[in-house]
């Protein structure tokens, strides 16, 4: 495929500056996208360390994601060691593994060795495990154990997350001599805010402060000024639930432990902020029913993530469809009940989804417990009494001007006031039952409720318009 752009002056564009590369929308210019892919097409390797090499790693993140795939690739290929592999970080995991399965694993092995170790873990952990093998080997050996060990924890633990390079000292050094180690030693971090404190097996025993150690005098031991770690972290704890850790204490950084107590890592707030991203877009897109979706994915991908949850709610949709057969007689003697009862089922799925998303969310971040889950549940029970009187009332009174029938009008609103009190009730109780017997209710819960609204609303409304007019 040739990607080059046509002639259209795109040669003679000026290199818009790194600073300046976003419009007022915050999306990258159209002239600085032109001139990036002018230097692919012109495989023009100077142009691109010039002006890529200089971007910050989310920037570059960003222009990959806005380039076409031939012309990512082409660029990786071009800058060579000038690229910024922290970049591949800052996109989808699409875009990631196509890029990476381009590259041969010799290229791929020399540039982890220069990435922070929770980047390399991000990047080497979706391959192959033939090929993740070959990369790790190619690699020095203190390197390669310290990765070893992070890709062996589970996937969406802290111990994948955690940056292994971290500053320990002995209890018994002084401040002087902590100061002194910080300043010769070549293989530190390149940022930290923490020094933690082990004995000669490497369990933690606490924790310092940068701001600490410039506060004190060189001659005051270690083990006088650290402080008790009270929010070390098990490496194989849900990274969810170690950001809810960040989150409750403010955390700018937490030490890694293992089974026995064992400093094996530090989680860091930046690695953490993208785990709320992702926990809130995996949330967001389990509720839509679309599973992992990626705006990278191909239409076969995109198409395949969705096809479950579509065959699941069509099967709901007979159920809620062989309810109103149940009822057609009635409906032929009475059209109007055709026309009306959408509004009942469709008042009942949007009231039951606001009171799901409201409880997905607050189980998601704990805020929902065995102790205030009945008091909630009696807060969207009166939620949902007030909300239905109301709109029982304004559908009655619309419904019986507009067919001329106050019985019809008094049929409607009772109806609605139903299924706004049973949408209440579903849209908390369906979420907190499947979180009980162990479901994900962000993936369950919108099929049932809606269901649930769909059947209540179509039988409430025939069922009281059948015994009413006494149509049977």
């Amino acid at each position: 495929m040739d990607n080059k752009l046509p002639d259209s002056g795109a040669d003679d564009i000026l290199l818009v500056p790194a600073a300046d590369i976003y419009d007022d929308n915050g999306v990258l210019r159209g002239s600085f996208l032109a001139h990036i892919g002018a230097a692919i097409a012109d495989r023009d390797t100077l142009a691109l360390e010039r002006d890529v090499a200089s971007l910050h790693q989310s920037e570059i993140g960003h222009l990959l994601e806005a380039l076409l795939p031939d012309q990512r690739r082409a660029l990786v290929e071009l800058m060579g060691a000038a690229f910024d592999f922290t970049a591949l970080t800052e996109v989808d995991d699409a875009i990631r593994m196509d890029i990476v399965d381009h590259l041969p694993n010799e290229q791929i092995a020399q540039a982890v060795q220069d990435l922070d170790s929770d980047d390399a873990v991000y990047i080497l952990e979706d391959l192959d495990a033939e090929d993740r093998d070959e990369i790790l080997a190619q690699l020095p050996f203190t390197e390669r154990i310290r990765l070893r060990r992070a890709l062996d924890y589970p996937e969406e633990t802290a111990g994948r997350r955690m940056q292994t390079e971290f500053v320990a000292v002995p209890p018994f050094w002084t401040v002087g001599q902590t100061i002194d180690y910080m300043r010769e030693d070549q293989n530190l971090p390149e940022s930290f805010s923490q020094i933690f404190v082990i004995d000669p097996t490497f369990r933690l025993l606490g924790a310092i402060d940068l701001d600490r150690i410039l506060r004190t005098k060189r001659v005051v031991k270690i083990e006088d000024i650290m402080h008790e770690t009270r929010h070390a972290v098990p490496a194989t704890m849900d990274q969810e639930e170690a950001a809810q850790i960040f989150e409750q204490y403010d955390l700018l950084s937490a030490a890694v432990v293992d089974e026995n107590e064992r400093l094996v890592g530090v989680l860091t707030i930046d690695d953490v902020v993208d785990v709320i991203q992702e926990e809130a877009e995996e949330d967001l897109m389990r509720l839509g029913g679309v599973g992992d979706e990626e705006l990278s994915d191909s239409v076969l991908v995109a198409s395949r993530s969705r096809i479950p949850w579509l065959l699941v709610n069509l099967v709901m949709a007979f159920v809620a469809a062989s309810v109103i057969g149940l009822f057609d007689a009635t409906i032929q003697q009475i059209v109007a009940l055709a026309i009306l009862m959408p509004i009942v089922a469709g008042m009942g799925g949007n009231a039951g989804s606001q009171t799901m998303t409201v409880t997905v969310r607050a189980l998601a971040t704990k805020d929902i417990d065995i102790y205030n889950a009945g008091r909630i549940i009696r807060r969207e029970m009166g939620v949902g009494l007030l909300n239905g009187m109301i709109f029982a009332t304004l559908i009655g009174l619309v419904a019986g001007s507009w067919f001329a029938d106050p019985e019809l009008g008094g049929i409607i609103a009772v109806s609605m006031a139903i299924n706004l009190f049973v949408a209440a009730l579903a849209g908390i109780l369906v979420p907190l039952t499947l979180d009980r017997f162990g479901a994900d209710p962000a993936v369950a819960s919108a099929v049932f409720v809606t269901t649930i609204t769909d059947v209540v609303g179509f039988f409430t409304f025939l069922g009281l318009a059948t015994w009413w007019f006494g149509f049977l």
